[in-house]
């Protein structure tokens, strides 16, 4: 196969994507085209299909694993595909973990690391909450080690979820040592609870997509919920701790516009947002920086409001 990170202007291909998106539109003189998102693991290509009726163009649907046919070309500088012909691959012609993105580091690894973490928790209550899912539901272990962290915009892969939280984790480790008013258990327990929610936001590869609940409640609704499950199990827990464990998740966001429901009101939520905000910013511009090999400015970016490029060393 040719991955998408690999082609070039130019070149007519012949290869098996996954049909991440699909959409029908018109052109302005009212001629039918289709839209098509086709991935792999290096990333997303956008396709044409010109002439949809064409007899090239077998029958297909989103979320399908096609072979295509057809030229590279560029468009607002950043590469298409002009596709001529599609046919359904079969399932002996892919292996299906070549079209999710996925963490460059070792999931195994990550979560041993992130288990270290657990283990100072010193605080019985807060360490039987997170040990709930972290330790003992399997079930939740092997989603939360092949999740993704979001959509698009940062850690949009296969073990991203893992590998935002245990850098969020970092960051606050930094923290409750330079600042001593921070508690140490709170925020280690609040930092590797913080986006549980997106494991029941988001669905699995290949689909990466909201679930109806991702779309009706959100992560940090869904995440207290979780929370509340585990002290359900746990006796004698006491309700202010649940209540600020609580409110570090469902202030992380940090301002209402961004989907947190409260403010931080406590020093281990500014500090677990602060965590959250730089390590997703930080990520977003690793990622777009790796798919933009220049050192020439990138133009506006809504996210950070401020037109982009790399340092020139």
């Amino acid at each position: 196969m040719r991955y998408i990170k690999t082609l070039a202007e130019g070149e007519t291909i012949r290869s098996i994507y996954l049909c991440k998106g699909k959409r029908s539109a018109e052109t302005r003189n009212g001629k039918p085209y289709d839209n098509l998102i086709l991935q792999d693991k290096t990333g997303t290509l956008d396709g044409k299909v010109w002439d949809p009726n064409s007899g090239g163009i077998a029958d297909y649907d989103e979320m399908d694993f096609i072979e295509v046919f057809g030229e590279v070309v560029s468009y607002n500088n950043n590469l298409q595909l002009n596709i001529k012909q599609i046919r359904k691959a079969y399932e002996d012609e892919y292996v299906a973990a070549d079209y999710m993105p996925t963490s460059e580091k070792s999931a195994d690894g990550m979560y041993k690391e992130l288990m270290g973490y657990v283990k100072q928790i010193g605080n019985p209550y807060l360490r039987q909450i997170v040990e709930f899912y972290f330790v003992n539901d399997k079930a939740f272990i092997k989603k939360f080690k092949e999740h993704s962290a979001a959509k698009t915009v940062h850690h949009g892969f296969a073990g991203g979820l893992l590998e935002h939280t245990l850098s969020v984790v970092k960051f606050c480790e930094y923290m409750v040592g330079a600042y001593p008013i921070l508690n140490k258990d709170l925020l280690y327990a609040a930092a590797i609870c913080h986006d549980i929610g997106k494991t029941r936001e988001l669905s699995p590869f290949p689909e990466n997509d909201y679930t109806d609940d991702g779309q009706l409640l959100g992560h940090i609704v869904i995440g207290v919920e979780m929370i509340s499950e585990a002290v359900r199990s746990i006796s004698g827990c006491p309700e202010k701790l649940v209540s600020e464990l609580k409110h570090c998740v469902v202030a992380h966001h940090g301002e209402l516009e961004y989907g947190s429901p409260k403010k931080p009101a406590l020093a281990e939520a500014l500090a677990l947002n602060f965590a959250d905000c730089t390590d997703a910013k930080m990520q977003t511009l690793t990622e777009i920086f790796k798919d933009k090999n220049t050192n020439d400015w990138l133009g506006y970016n809504r996210m950070f409001e401020s037109n982009l490029r790399k340092t020139s060393i």
